[in-house]
């Protein structure tokens, strides 16, 4: 029998080499390179033959002038959170990667999304880490109807395949993809050859014939998909189920999305029944405050195609150490230590010597720059220790040279947040109406941050 050959892949990159070392040259990055077998193991009959899948179409060349100009194929499973978070549903023949951390609902929400799609579509739960038993008394505590779903206990990726061929499911589940193996490698379930390779003969099943697969990956303590990098490549679709630890909501945001908008969200709340949409997810991202709260300030951002309204605190404390602390919770904690400078240089207000810290409401994360404006008022609300006015917006991005700077959709946001009854709203010039005014809202335009200081200074 041959001995087995051997190589190092980065689990970053996927770059492939004959030994092992340090660092990535491709990527750069260290300590990333796991040993995997690249000779197959020896079939039953001498060698691995390499077939496509039953009821596949033969590849062939063609131009795209004879390609049909129509929209991909979509359902709608029925979960307008989820349908949202997908780009309008589920596209036939995609591939999804769903991660998260233990216990945060992943299986829980694949198995209502099959309890919602198994009346219209024949689905398949392939579970490699429970029981049938397990997952029956989950269905029967959310709810589900048992008689469309339909399950089956199966980790080896050529056993699963071949059942699926029979079954013919036009939705499938893995949970989870580094519980899969294939019999053609030596490795280890859930090392970097077993999960590519798995990975990749699942999205070659799902191409050819048109199934939607689900694969469910753990998270490793960086908060990445275990497995290697390019497993994230792979797929069409790469969305993260989060959640803060002790709190019932929990977010599904799109990270990669070949087929929607990415960073869409979606929110879900976490019951005795299962998850359970949130229909108005601005709601619960607002404090209900009974008076006024200093260092507290609302913002609107924009996450994928809808407006939110989300609340940023802040705290500002004199320090009593030589280097006062910055911490930023949901934003980056660099551009807060920008926007402080810009704070002293363009509005005279010197917090050097303060510990400043900033939380953004709901466990959400900021990722847009709309969120200056606002965070540099709440910002100076908690310094001064007095409540910025009642009912008042704010976004807008916050230049170095103290200019406050346009965003994207402006007359959206500001819509978002007449409807929730809010009056007053500081917002860049270029994204203020022509009458100033939406509703009962008053919209306060301005050029300079200074111009922002003073608008609530009153």
């Amino acid at each position: 029998m041959a001995k087995s050959k051997t190589a190092y892949v980065c689990n970053q990159c996927g770059a492939e080499y004959s030994k092992w070392q340090g660092q990535c040259e491709s990527c750069g990055a260290w300590n990333t390179l796991s040993e995997f077998v690249v000779e197959a193991a020896a079939a039953k009959n001498g060698a691995v033959k390499r077939t496509g899948y039953a009821g596949a179409a033969e590849a062939k060349i063609v131009a795209l002038t004879e390609v049909a100009a129509e929209a991909e194929t979509r359902v709608r499973i029925g979960m307008v959170e989820l349908d949202r978070v997908l780009g309008g549903g589920l596209v036939e023949g995609s591939v999804v990667l769903v991660g998260g951390d233990p216990g945060i609902g992943k299986s829980t929400l694949l198995l209502q999304t099959l309890g919602a799609l198994g009346a219209r579509l024949r689905t398949l739960y392939v579970s490699g880490e429970e029981s049938l038993a397990q997952i029956a008394a989950r269905a029967q505590r959310l709810g589900l109807p048992l008689a469309p779903l339909r399950c089956l206990a199966e980790t080896c990726i050529e056993r699963v395949i071949e059942h699926a061929q029979k079954d013919k499911p036009r939705a499938l589940v893995i949970d989870s993809i580094q519980t899969i193996w294939t019999e053609t490698l030596t490795a280890a379930p859930g090392s970097v050859s077993q999960v590519r390779e798995s990975a990749a003969r699942l999205v070659r099943y799902a191409k050819e014939t048109g199934t939607s697969i689900f694969l469910v990956g753990h998270v490793t303590k960086e908060g990445g998909i275990a497995g290697p990098r390019v497993l994230e490549h792979m797929v069409d679709a790469v969305l993260y189920f989060e959640g803060e630890s002790g709190s019932r909501f929990r977010v599904l945001r799109a990270f990669k999305n070949r087929f929607g908008a990415v960073n869409e969200l979606g929110v879900f709340a976490m019951g005795d029944k299962g998850l359970r949409e949130v229909p108005n997810p601005s709601a619960i991202f607002l404090s209900a405050h009974s008076a006024p709260t200093p260092g507290s300030a609302v913002m609107v951002t924009r996450e994928g195609t809808r407006p939110l309204l989300v609340e940023v605190q802040a705290l500002v404390d004199q320090s009593s150490l030589g280097n006062p602390r910055r911490v930023a919770l949901g934003l980056e904690q660099n551009r807060l230590a920008m926007l402080l400078a810009v704070l002293h240089r363009h509005g005279g207000i010197a917090v050097y010597d303060q510990d400043v810290f900033v939380n953004v409401v709901g466990g959400i994360r900021v990722q847009e720059t709309a969120a200056d404006l606002p965070v540099l008022l709440a910002v100076l609300s908690s310094f001064r220790d007095r409540p910025l006015p009642d009912k008042l917006v704010a976004f807008g991005e916050v230049g170095l040279s103290g200019e406050i700077r346009p965003v994207p959709n402006g007359e959206e946001r500001l819509r978002e947040a007449a409807t929730h009854g809010f009056l007053k709203a500081i917002v860049p010039k270029a994204n203020a109406p022509k009458k100033n005014k939406i509703g009962e809202m008053e919209i306060v335009a301005v050029e300079r941050l200074s111009e922002a200081l003073d608008a609530v200074a009153g």
